[in-house]
């Protein structure tokens, strides 16, 4: 489903323009944007995209985005360091062969295969191919 279908379609959206609708005919003069209703646009971003969602909710793009970076749910996770990586050494009498899987936090990944390496040389290769200075 493209962009501007799934804009059209989005139930989050369409009851938060409801809400908003309701809220600008019933309020009696400026006031503050309800945290409640800001958190229906949040949900509508979250949904849709915070660029449509501002639009169809006559909302400031800058302050959505704000509250839809500042929702914990939304903002990328922390780095996370392992606590240790096991190498498991070559059996006596079978030739050298390894298989490396590694994936970040954000969900980037690097397999590498190597026959006839030793441990060491596989460490170094895959920090150096992950901190990008191969």
């Amino acid at each position: 489903m493209n962009r501007r279908n799934k804009v059209e379609s989005s139930k989050r959206l369409a009851r938060a323009l409801r809400r908003f609708e309701r809220w600008r005919q019933t309020r009696k003069s400026v006031s503050p944007i309800p945290k409640a209703l800001w958190a229906s646009a949040v949900e509508a971003a979250r949904e849709c995209g915070v660029n449509a969602a501002a639009q169809k909710l006559r909302l400031d793009y800058n302050a959505l985005k704000k509250r839809f970076q500042a929702c914990p749910s939304n903002s990328s996770p922390a780095k996370v360091t392992p606590a240790f990586v096991e190498l498991i050494g070559p059996h006596p009498g079978r030739s050298l062969e390894c298989i490396l899987e590694l994936e970040d936090v954000s969900g980037a990944r690097m397999r590498i295969s190597l026959k006839g390496a030793e441990s060491s040389d596989l460490a170094a290769l895959s920090r150096a191919l992950w901190k990008g200075e191969a």
